[in-house]
């Protein structure tokens, strides 16, 4: 890393972009403070304000939407129709909170004995949200729209790989209309940012990450007393069934699988098929496969960008390497290619078993991993061999079957019954065991950086 400041690799070339300034822990804390100011006029503020301050946000974007998708893919190297596509969902969500938020936070009345009660939602304060390279705009929005429409002000720490997304979208509330500070990134080491969350104006933090990070981030948040969420990834297992439609199942799972470059929390990790049409299954997927072309991600046409660093293609090569030394059958790809940039071609391992990298560990990256089972129940119980539980899939066509399997038999936040798993600005959105804790999205989202108040008045 730069000592002035960190630099910022355009995947597809493996080639210096810029270097983006650092601020060192001083700046960082004066930033703080004067999101503390600006919230003490943001949280008098009324709704309607904060929605039309949301609402303009949502205007700036698709005005902006060339220029941010463009910033998108050349900071992390996600296909351009991606990119845009992401954009337009974090256009969704400010609209979303600024139309609903009233109403999830209204208040809420009921007598008891010798005393009428009002709950109320207040805002906590300034929320610090860490968030990740894979969608650097709709990851911090997710987290940003509910935050700041329940009065809060929000202080980010962005990946270091994509801090221009991080200065954008600090440009975007400010030119919104919020006040001065509400919304402001601190491009600052990972050394430094325990001293964020001590920070007395810290009122809770918000991460999307590895496992290993919540893990550090809750000791730090656990120490100072400061409300978590905390969104770690899934090793997600899709199932398709005998009865299932083998070419929709084949046609979502590659969908799944392969966008963003397969760097998506909630994709298809593991494809859990049972035996009478694992075959079949098979063929489909690598037919679909074999159809995507890795391309210039600045290319509409692009399906299949680069990976974003080059050390999460050596860690995903050497998961694949180890897969396969322990007894994976490789099927398609599974070579680095000799070119510039930090590409991976689409990848099929067979013959996957528990014990496994490719079973044990999150495979993040363009590598689909077919996992054979005897049975509905066995499909199940290899579903949940494993310690995460963010999404997962079931393929029928009993569409009660896969109901009743998504709601009873499948351990995680989020399962999906003849689709792949999207985050919806509608939809609670997290996962259960390493996966984390806590709630993005829908109400439960708005509810949880909130002083949930009791008022109690004698009557």
């Amino acid at each position: 890393m730069s000592t002035d400041g960190f630099p910022i690799i355009n995947p597809a070339t493996g080639q210096l972009a810029r270097v983006h300034p650092a601020i060192d822990a001083a700046t960082a804390a004066g930033k703080i403070d004067a999101a503390h100011a600006a919230w003490e006029t943001w949280r008098q503020a009324g709704m309607d304000h904060r929605s039309a301050v949301l609402k303009q946000a949502a205007a700036i974007l698709r005005d902006r939407i060339d220029a941010l998708a463009t910033r998108c893919t050349e900071e992390m190297g996600k296909p351009i129709t991606e990119a845009r596509a992401e954009i337009g969902k974090c256009a969704l969500v400010c609209e979303y909170y600024a139309t609903h938020a009233a109403d999830m936070l209204a208040d809420h009345r009921f007598p008891i004995e010798h005393a009428d009660v009002r709950v109320v939602y207040r805002p906590l304060g300034i929320i610090y949200a860490i968030m990740p390279w894979n969608f650097p705009f709709w990851q911090v929005f997710r987290a940003a729209a509910p935050g700041l429409m329940a009065g809060n002000a929000m202080v980010l720490k962005h990946a270091p790989s994509t801090l221009g997304c991080g200065a954008d979208i600090t440009t975007i509330f400010r030119d919104a209309g919020a006040p001065d500070g509400l919304f402001v990134d601190l491009p600052i080491k990972l050394s430094e940012s325990p001293g964020v969350i001590a920070h007395h104006h810290i009122r809770g933090v918000t991460l999307t990450g590895s496992d290993r990070a919540g893990r550090a981030v809750a000791a730090d948040a656990g120490a100072n007393l400061k409300k978590c969420v905390l969104e770690l990834g899934g090793n997600d297992p899709y199932i398709v069934l005998e009865d299932a439609d083998i070419d929709l199942a084949a046609e979502r799972c590659v969908a799944s699988r392969m966008l963003n470059c397969g760097q998506v929390c909630i994709a298809a990790k593991r494809l859990i098929v049972v035996d009478d049409v694992y075959d079949r299954f098979r063929d489909a997927v690598i037919d679909r496969l074999q159809g995507i072309k890795m391309a210039d991600p600045s290319d509409p046409d692009s399906k299949l960008g680069p990976m974003a660093r080059e050390d999460l293609r050596s860690q995903l090569h050497d998961q694949v390497e180890r897969s396969i030394a322990a007894g994976a059958i490789l099927r398609l790809g599974g070579s680095i290619p000799d070119r510039p940039g930090w590409w991976y071609p689409p990848t099929l391992l067979e013959n996957v078993e528990p014990g496994m990298p490719a079973f044990d560990e999150e495979l993040f990256g363009p590598v689909a991993c077919l996992i054979r089972a005897r049975s509905e129940s066995h499909a199940c119980e290899l579903a949940d061999d494993t310690d995460l539980g963010l999404a997962g899939a079931v393929f029928t066509s009993n569409r009660d079957r896969g109901e009743s399997m998504a709601a009873d038999r499948i351990d995680a936040g989020c399962v999906a019954v003849n689709d792949f798993v999207r985050s919806d600005p509608r939809i609670p959105f997290g996962g259960i065991k390493d996966s984390g804790f806590g709630r993005e999205l829908g109400t439960p989202g708005i509810h949880e950086f909130v002083n949930l108040k009791s008022v109690v008045v004698a009557t």
